[in-house]
């Protein structure tokens, strides 16, 4: 049993990613396809991935606030794929600056990518998934209750805080069918985008070793937990 086991968790396995173009999800995409899996990458910007050129990894360009381009996935597992096994949410939209001064259209194009985005695309890819496979939500620990909290980032952090309240109902709702739903709040990671967002600030994780976590958590952990919001940070935040 044991041997089987661990079979089905080093077979080649059907895996979205959002957020592909940089950072971690360009990581991600990489590696798991070292690993032997099938990997399907969304990004508004395609042209990184699309220049690897691994034979493992189908890219569509893809923007997350728009509904009309949902279909395109759903066009590509039924044509390609048949079911999916992991979908990581990882596509992030952030804007820095004081409330006040953050606008209506501001606060909903966040909120478009963080939050109905990952509800969209969960809602999307759930049809061809099985009991065992996982939903990772990628959130960060400034979504956390109690967590230190930073001035300027009033959508940023209140979006990855209404994910992760999402991911903790989804898991109730499909219990008893699958999958496994959880979520990930990431501490500072050296990425572009928080270079954009914090000028200067040096952390001491890097894009890839963050991946090397989440690819392992998305292929392994829904054994382990379920509608759960694990703190990834050596730091505060």
């Amino acid at each position: 049993m044991h041997q089987q086991t661990k079979y089905n968790y080093m077979k080649s396995k059907n895996i979205i990613i959002t957020g592909t173009s940089r950072g971690i999800g360009f990581q991600l995409v990489q590696l798991l396809a070292s690993q032997g899996h099938n990997v399907l990458a969304l990004s508004r910007n395609s042209e990184p991935i699309n220049n690897l050129k691994i034979e493992a990894v189908n890219v569509l360009a893809f923007d997350l606030s728009k509904p009309e381009e949902y279909k395109n996935v759903t066009h590509f597992i039924e044509t390609e794929w048949k079911h999916v096994d992991v979908l990581i949410n990882n596509a992030g939209a952030l804007v820095n600056k004081p409330f006040i001064e953050t606008t209506m259209d501001e606060f909903e194009a966040v909120y478009k990518t963080n939050v109905f985005g990952v509800a969209q695309m969960t809602r999307t890819v759930l049809p061809f998934m099985k009991k065992d496979s996982h939903v990772v939500t990628i959130s960060s620990m400034g979504g956390i209750q109690g967590s230190v909290k930073f001035p300027g980032l009033s959508a940023y952090s209140s979006s990855k805080g209404a994910v992760i309240t999402l991911t903790e109902l989804l898991a109730e709702e499909y219990k008893e069918t699958g999958p496994s739903f959880n979520v990930l709040a990431l501490g500072a990671v050296k990425t572009e985008m928080l270079a954009e967002a914090f000028p200067g600030l040096d952390v001491p994780t890097s894009a890839l070793q963050m991946a090397e976590y989440i690819a392992q958590f998305a292929l392994t952990a829904q054994q382990f937990y379920n509608g759960k919001v694990l703190q990834v940070s050596n730091s505060t935040p």
